[in-house]
């Protein structure tokens, strides 16, 4: 099964979400969705409202998205077979709280190139 799987560099997600006061942060809060929701095949996932509900409660869902999403990368690389998977999900529900979002979103995509990595070595 093809998904639109993209390996995204950890560092130009922080450089380009610094630079775009944040904008580039919804992209990726967008396009993490859609890769989770298109590699699981969940239905229910919902790109734009997840981005929706991000802008509408100032952030604070994203504070709650971190975590959700943190914890389907884990399982997408139980799934993927990845060497040692990583857990990131209480790392990544902390750090917004504490403003550091992109941090977060960092780590998040750093866990999601390696499910990519995998399935591309398969």
């Amino acid at each position: 099964m093809q998904y639109s799987q993209k390996i995204r560099n950890p560092v130009l997600v922080l450089i380009l979400s610094i630079v775009t006061c944040g904008i580039y942060e919804l992209v990726i809060i967008y396009q993490i969705s859609d890769e989770v929701r298109q590699y699981t095949g969940d239905q229910s996932i919902s790109p734009g409202l997840e981005l929706l509900l991000t802008i509408i409660t100032c952030n604070l869902y994203l504070i709650y998205w971190c975590y959700k999403y943190s914890k389907h990368i884990y399982d997408m690389q139980l799934r993927a077979g990845v060497n040692m998977p990583n857990d990131v999900s209480t790392v990544a529900l902390i750090l917004p709280i504490f403003g550091l979002s992109v941090v977060s979103l960092l780590l998040m995509q750093s866990e999601l190139n390696r499910v990519w990595e995998k399935l591309s070595a398969m």
